[in-house]
């Protein structure tokens, strides 16, 4: 308990010092005006109250992943506590606070022409082409596991109302709603309301950890080894890939434009891009604690409390790990009724919010790279149709074997820009050491994962190591030599 407690004090110290330390650093300007503003067009740049942006950025950035990757990171150990706290404060919150800045400078760019704009058109295309396959794919996956939740908990599958297909075509028909529609007419409204529900939710959870339950939490001494009772991957990178969100999550970078294209003013950008991606981190703390303690206390399996939760997760089988049943029975075990109503949210409505976020910022990477109005319905209708079409078929696919490489390419997504913003800060002058070295780190992260994981090149840990040390190596250098021309 020692461990967690001290974990989220340090959470908010690190909003408070630190997160000062990167805004002073980039400067925001409060006389400058903001796109909202200076492209206003009533769909995308709309001026709206700080506490409603900084609810929606949460909720676009969080959804389930705080909650599903931290339930999986914690299988590892206590370490899944350090990489929460310090990849949040040091990287996460940093990538997003920093990307969201330079789309507000920007008037409101997307992702990719960030990029682009540091890294050369080479960088530019293929995050161009790598974010818009990125978000079709997260919008159709998170249409698809909503719509099979929805349809076990009305019965379906004797009739064609309340069957798969049936939710898959009521929540695309709400996907087509929030990717066409203003953002303040739908989202604007709905989201709030979610994220506000997502903050009671984790409240609830954190009541848990500190007054339920005779469950017991490991301590740090027990975090260097690694006890997931199912992986053979090293404890170094396989956690820092299973704990994305909560942590470091190159999605985010995705989601922070169209934040921008909303705020009034550049000095909310620090509550709303790093206070967003710290309440996360404080989300991704809770439930990675919620779930070990609970897991600690059943009885209907023996073992450590690490072989406990994936016996939970699985049903007592050996594959398929699913964190939605932990989290329904511990909201049901904590919080009765209000959980049952809560974890309902937790793994229906929190997909759906990650979803329909994903194809809008398809749209408008989409708009950007061509460079085409979207002030009227008809221009959005004629970029989503094609998007929609792609991600219907993609629901007809198999995306067990493609799901595993997912936090890899999110993860992948972050290096290249922390490598942006790390080039951006070094021509404007700035201290670009608090980019370039979560840049460096992710790089090695996500090198030595793809030459040591199963689904990767399967190479042996020490070597993948060194491949990856090599590599970080030669972009060091590689940075060193163009520092000067840089900055120049």
């Amino acid at each position: 308990m020692i461990t967690f407690i001290t974990s989220l004090v340090l959470l908010v110290a690190g909003y408070a010092f630190y997160g000062w330390i990167v805004e002073r650093v980039f400067g925001p300007d409060p006389a400058r005006i903001t796109p909202s503003y200076t492209n206003r067009d009533g769909v995308d740049f709309v001026p709206m109250p700080s506490w409603r942006v900084y609810l929606i950025q949460f909720l676009n950035i969080a959804g389930t992943g705080p909650i599903f990757g931290a339930i999986q990171g914690i299988l590892f150990g206590p370490a899944a506590f350090i990489w929460i706290v310090l990849g949040c404060i040091f990287g996460g919150a940093v990538h997003d606070y920093l990307s969201g800045m330079m789309s507000l400078r920007r008037n409101g760019e997307s992702l990719p022409e960030i990029i682009g704009d540091e890294l050369g058109t080479t960088a530019r295309f293929g995050v161009r082409v790598f974010s818009m396959i990125l978000m079709v794919l997260v919008g159709a996956v998170f249409a698809q596991t909503p719509a099979g939740l929805l349809s076990s908990m009305t019965g379906g599958g004797e009739s064609f109302v309340g069957s798969i297909p049936f939710w898959i075509i009521i929540i695309m028909a709400y996907y087509i709603l929030a990717t066409l529609l203003p953002i303040d007419k739908l989202i604007g409204k709905v989201y709030p309301i979610f994220g506000l529900a997502l903050l009671i939710m984790a409240v609830g959870m954190l009541a848990g950890i500190l007054f339920i339950g005779d469950g017991n939490m490991p301590e740090i001494t027990e975090a260097f080894s690694n006890h997931h009772p199912a992986s053979n991957i090293p404890i170094f990178p396989g956690l820092c890939i299973t704990i994305a969100c909560g942590a470091v999550s190159g999605f985010h970078a995705t989601q922070s434009p169209m934040m921008a294209r909303c705020l009034k003013n550049e000095r909310l950008g620090r509550p709303v891009f790093y206070g967003a991606m710290i309440t996360e981190g404080l989300v991704a703390l809770i439930w990675a604690a919620a779930a070990i303690k609970f897991a600690d206390s059943v009885s209907d399996y023996e073992g450590t409390p690490y072989q406990k939760l994936w016996a939970l997760m699985t049903n007592g089988g050996t594959t398929n790990a699913n964190p939605a049943i932990i989290v329904n029975a511990i909201c049901h075990s904590w919080l009765g009724t209000v959980g049952a109503i809560l974890a309902i949210l937790g793994v229906v409505a929190a997909p759906i919010t990650t979803g329909d976020t994903a194809f809008r910022s398809a749209r408008l990477i989409a708009a950007d790279f061509l460079h085409m109005r979207q002030d009227k319905i008809v221009w959005r209708l004629l970029l989503c149709l094609p998007i929609f079409a792609a991600a219907i078929v993609l629901m007809f696919v198999d995306f067990q074997i493609l799901w595993r490489y997912f936090a890899w390419f999110n993860q992948t997504l972050s290096v290249f820009t922390f490598w942006a913003i790390t080039v951006y800060l070094t021509k404007q002058h700035k201290s670009a050491i608090i980019t370039l070295i979560p840049a460096l780190f992710m790089t090695y992260v996500c090198t030595s994962y793809i030459l040591v994981a199963p689904e990767g090149l399967q190479l042996s840990p020490t070597l993948s190591y060194i491949i990856a040390g090599a590599l970080d190596l030669g972009l060091l250098v590689w940075y060193l030599m163009k520092r000067t021309s840089l900055a120049s």
